[in-house]
């Protein structure tokens, strides 16, 4: 029995170092959370800069919050994912710090339950 139970399939924008797997139960309705090495500017932080998709496009409605004394961004879905649906997270380079700095590049995360 493998003890993990999400895929991650593909990734880019990201040294794959930086993308860790800690899940320690199978849910269709577990949380993304993005952790920033600074502070970043709240109104950067919404559903238009992070979001989930399906692989034909449609987007899933997710709720975005960010937790700034952890400098982390989280993201949950409003439905289930689907098991054996693949599905990308997206991060763009809209996001920004407090100072102004965005992403040096989009971050898209490939996944399956």
């Amino acid at each position: 029995m493998s003890l993990n139970y999400i895929s991650i399939e593909n990734f880019s924008g990201s040294d794959d170092a930086v993308v860790k797997q800690n899940l320690k139960f199978k849910t269709g309705n577990f949380v993304w959370r993005v952790k920033f090495s600074t502070d970043l500017n709240p109104a950067t932080v919404n559903n238009r800069n992070l979001y989930v998709t399906k692989l034909d496009g449609s987007f899933l409605k997710t709720s975005i919050r960010y937790d700034a004394a952890n400098h982390s961004i989280e993201i949950e879905p409003l439905e289930a994912y689907a098991q054996d649906q693949s599905y990308l997270l997206y991060i763009s380079t809209n996001v920004e710090s407090k100072g102004g700095q965005r992403l040096k590049s989009e971050i898209s995360l490939r996944f399956k339950l």
